[in-house]
């Protein structure tokens, strides 16, 4: 294998992972917010301990998010020197955003909001977390526009200011798409994790029974947001690829012509993406639909009670977990596959984006962050999974509880 097959393949890998952790932090939190604000306005213990509770896996997850993407600037700065040196100062500001958002201002207040339990009072220590999740989400408008630039190069290699990057129309239906998906992630884990608990009857029923009835309740919103968003971002960025949208459909003649027309237009090459992008987009559809229909069936038999009554729909619930999951990688190898062969679209191809280092040494690289990365997951589900079946804990973050209502027999 040569250096550019090496250094993509790194790239994907490390990039899909992140992404994983990534994805279920942005829903994760804002049942965690969603809770804790509830906690704050009602005074109900309920609401603490499931604030306690989500916000535990949501910390790990988060954790070893963090640590994921130190690895993933690491390889874009081994492996993709070509393009930073030719769009650095182009795209470099809103990398740089990014970075000092989430490890640095996103961080410092998580921090804050873990160790404040019982110590700070309860309407700061909500601020917390709200802030937590608008920080979240601003990192990842930044990682966005960066990425936006790279499907549609506004201003080439120099750019006015962050006013010319944030007006990309790139920019825009993809983050609120991606927002959409995160939502689907959490919600489809808190209800699954929830129907675990259930389905083994735990003296917690009263507790999973609510979270379970919230995330179903959300799950509408993020499946019909995230399906409306997504058919919204393929029109936007096929609009200056064409080919990318032949390829998604399928169209051998369409492919053909814009091949002959790229030629023209750029000099030889092999214009045509990667024929499996189709077949993944076509698996990306066909499941995102799938989710709306389910999340609508839920909600009717939520308000039926067959949800909690028959277990059918919680063993689907705990099945369907790494669903959203395989939809959110899947929908970033289409978006970003499909571009090929183009780094940054018309301006920069990959062969000329990639650092020209020996193939032997990215094989090097690539096996140490691919095992890194494979560490990370196994190692951060492990813990998530090892916490969510253990249940609420009412110590959680050091504090017990300021008021403790019966367990198992609050009122929903």
């Amino acid at each position: 294998m040569n250096t550019l097959l090496l250094a993509r393949l790194q790239f994907a890998a490390t990039a899909s992972t992140h992404f994983l952790f990534v994805s279920l932090s942005l829903g994760l939190v804002v049942f965690v917010v969603a809770m804790e604000t509830a906690y704050v306005v009602t005074g109900r213990a309920l609401f603490e301990r499931m604030t306690k509770f989500w916000g535990r896996l949501y910390v790990v997850n988060y954790g070893v998010g963090i640590i994921g993407g130190i690895v993933m600037e690491l390889q874009l700065g081994l492996n993709w020197g070509g393009l930073t040196k030719a769009f650095g100062d182009a795209f470099g500001g809103a990398l740089a955003m990014e970075t000092l958002v989430a490890f640095f201002v996103e961080a410092t207040l998580l921090g804050a909001w873990i160790f404040g339990w019982g110590v700070l009072g309860r309407k700061t220590h909500l601020a917390l977390i709200w802030l937590v999740a608008i920080t979240a989400y601003v990192s990842v408008m930044w990682i966005l526009a960066a990425n936006a630039f790279l499907q549609r190069p506004i201003g080439d290699t120099h750019l006015t200011g962050f006013g010319a990057l944030l007006s990309n129309p790139n920019l825009w239906d993809a983050f609120l798409h991606v927002a959409a998906a995160s939502l689907v992630v959490g919600s489809v884990f808190v209800a699954g994790v929830s129907a675990w608990h259930l389905i083994r009857r735990t003296e917690e029923t009263a507790f999973f029974r609510r979270s379970l009835r919230m995330a179903v309740a959300v799950l509408p919103v993020g499946t019909f947001a995230a399906v409306h968003w997504g058919m919204l971002q393929i029109l936007v960025v096929t609009a200056n690829q064409p080919m990318k949208l032949a390829a998604m459909e399928g169209d051998p003649a369409r492919m053909a012509n814009l091949q002959r027309q790229l030629t023209e237009v750029y000099g030889p090459g092999d214009y045509v993406p990667p024929q499996w992008i189709e077949t993944a987009f076509q698996v990306m559809m066909r499941a995102g639909f799938g989710l709306v229909l389910l999340s609508v069936v839920l909600v009717v038999m939520l308000r039926r009670d067959w949800l909690i009554r028959l277990r059918v729909p919680l063993y689907t619930l705990v099945a369907v977990i790494p669903a959203p999951f395989a939809l959110v990688v899947l929908g970033w190898l289409v978006r970003e596959v499909g571009r090929q062969p183009w780094t940054v679209y018309g301006l920069l191809s990959t062969g000329e984006a990639v650092t020209d280092v020996p193939a032997g040494a990215v094989l090097v690289s690539f096996v140490a962050t691919t095992l890194v990365m494979l560490a990370l997951v196994v190692t951060g589900y492990w813990l998530i999974a090892r916490m969510a079946r253990r249940g609420p804990e009412d110590d959680a973050f050091g504090s017990r509880l300021e008021t403790l209502e019966p367990v198992g027999t609050t009122a929903l």
